[in-house]
């Protein structure tokens, strides 16, 4: 694993964290759709993100997508770690401000990233 790819992994657990953090938001609208810019299988990238929060909540789909041969535990393991600081950061920020910004930044994440999901080809 190159220094540039573990960093990519480093940075996507530590996003992810955060967006938790402040959004309640990570796996699927985060880590999904840049875990698929990095390893290009849809598969994978829900595996692997799956994998990321697998214990205990998604273990079981995260295992159906192990037996497929679609999870990558290595790179799962490295982003969990950096997803737990990610996720401490972000909340810590998300307590701090008004929920009326809360709420207009949510809503503006999820416009930005349904109409990019739309409109992509």
């Amino acid at each position: 694993m190159s220094a540039s790819f573990l960093f990519f992994l480093v940075l996507i657990g530590l996003l992810s964290g955060f967006m938790s953090g402040i959004f309640g938001v990570g796996g699927g609208v985060i880590m999904v759709p840049l875990l698929l810019l990095l390893l290009g299988s849809q598969q994978e990238a829900q595996g692997t993100s799956l994998a990321v929060l697998a214990v205990p909540v998604t273990f079981a789909a995260a295992y159906n997508y192990y037996q497929e041969g679609h999870v990558n535990w290595k790179y799962a393991l490295i982003m969990a770690i950096f997803f737990v600081v990610g996720g401490y950061l972000g909340s810590k920020l998300a307590v701090t401000i008004s929920e009326s910004l809360l709420k207009r930044l949510f809503g503006a994440l999820m416009l930005i990233v349904g109409l990019r999901m739309i409109f992509q080809k």
